[in-house]
């Protein structure tokens, strides 16, 4: 099985320059740094011991920033490298003001370019978050007998079953996984059934969020939202920006003053997402903090990473996109960590614990149509403030979760130290 992963690799590599092409062309690679993907570094590995994390995307990215902080105090790292493969997710990274932690993408996962990897920055341990399994990287690893943990590991029933089809294969995988934190007891099941002996299971670390963190909007933007019933659409995907400027226009049958604020997954869709709620003959606003805002807008149109929680903290009620359609959702925990109440779609089996928990704790509810979601908008616009209580719960369980794994990586790497 791993030969003929190998060749399909290879074959990915070969054909990657007409990807990377047409990636470029849609904005979804950076023009300066595609290369780090080939093992062309824009950074350079200093002396020391260097301790590398590697997530997919934003979410995995911001679920171990708190953990980054704490682990930047570790006296024991010169370095903490953290690698992932979107582009989103690096200018997630912009955001670590750090000497010490810096950002390369994660390379193709060939024989050839993740043995280059290795020997550039040798880390001594590696961090693998959520569900990255890279099958030449885990056993490259290995033979360098560098310490390989999987962090906040999340496998479906699904995933599950597919990696069962070829259980010789995975098997040798997941027993190279020395150390496993599982997100939920589900996830902790299954990775055991694959093969890793060492699991246990804290809480998910999604959870535990950044102290002091300053999300506020323009000052002006801020007391335009005032004047108007806001809600926010937040992680949509194609269609459901549609969906939501329908359900805006039939509120605002009720609500003459409702503003909509849309923040799409993907920013490259500005101008096409732009230009369909038009022919919905709906006003809309891209985000431009000095450009003055028309008082009949109706969608304000965020064209931007990294500020969802500036709106989050500003809005009561988030719908939350890639759930209307068979995406599996997006991560609500940070919309409710600010109070909100969190909105979505059938579609939320990426994140199905966290739903269960939040709706037990009557912070999230599920909606099928427009019309279960206008009829909750609603609702909720007529509510003046975020849940405090919702906030202090969340509060309490991400920090247990976060310095428990702390402190089950530290005596990791006491006793491989």
């Amino acid at each position: 099985m791993l030969f003929l992963y190998r060749i399909l690799i290879n074959f990915i590599v070969l054909i990657s320059p007409f990807i990377i092409f047409f990636r470029l062309l849609k904005k979804k690679e950076n023009f300066f740094r595609f290369k780090e993907k080939f093992c062309f570094f824009s950074k350079k590995r200093i002396e020391g011991k260097v301790i590398w994390f590697h997530g997919a995307s934003v979410g995995e990215l911001l679920s171990i920033f708190p953990l980054l902080k704490k682990i930047e105090k570790n006296k024991n790292f010169s370095q903490i490298l953290v690698t992932s493969n979107t582009l989103s997710s690096s200018k997630i990274m912009d955001k670590i003001k750090s000497k010490k932690i810096i950002h390369q993408f994660f390379p193709i996962d060939s024989n050839s370019l993740t043995k280059k990897f290795l020997n550039y920055w040798n880390p001594s341990f590696v961090f693998f978050i959520d569900s990255e399994i890279w099958p030449n990287m885990i056993f490259n690893l290995k033979r360098k007998n560098i310490p390989t943990g999987l962090l906040n590991g999340r496998i479906t029933k699904k995933t599950f079953n597919r990696w069962k089809l070829f259980s010789n294969f995975s098997k040798k995988i997941f027993e190279n996984i020395v150390f496993c934190l599982a997100s939920s007891n589900e996830s902790k099941k299954y990775l055991k059934k694959l093969g890793i002996k060492n699991v246990k299971f804290f809480g998910n670390l999604k959870f535990s969020q950044l102290e002091n963190e300053k999300n506020e909007i323009d000052s002006d933007l801020k007391k335009f939202m005032k004047t108007k019933k806001v809600w926010c659409a937040s992680s949509t995907h194609e269609s459901e920006e549609k969906f939501c400027g329908n359900a805006h226009l039939t509120i605002k049958r009720k609500y003459k003053d409702l503003l909509t604020i849309i923040i799409p997954r993907h920013i490259e869709r500005i101008d096409a997402i732009k230009n369909e709620l038009q022919k919905l003959n709906l006003k809309v606003h891209i985000h431009e903090p000095k450009k003055k805002i028309n008082n009949q807008t109706d969608i304000y149109l965020v064209n931007s990473y990294g500020k969802t929680k500036s709106f989050y903290n500003n809005c009561k009620t988030i719908f939350l996109g890639g759930s209307m359609i068979n995406h599996g959702g997006q991560n609500p925990l940070e919309a409710t960590r600010y109070g909100c109440k969190v909105l979505h779609g059938p579609n939320v089996q990426n994140f199905t614990e966290i739903y269960n928990f939040l709706k037990k704790n009557k912070m999230s509810f599920k909606i099928k149509n427009k019309n279960n979601l206008t009829k909750l908008l609603t609702k909720f616009l007529n509510e003046n403030k975020n849940s405090k209580k919702i906030q202090n719960k969340l509060n309490l369980i991400g920090t247990k979760t976060l310095d428990k794994t702390n402190s089950e990586i530290n005596l990791f790497f006491k006793n491989e130290l």
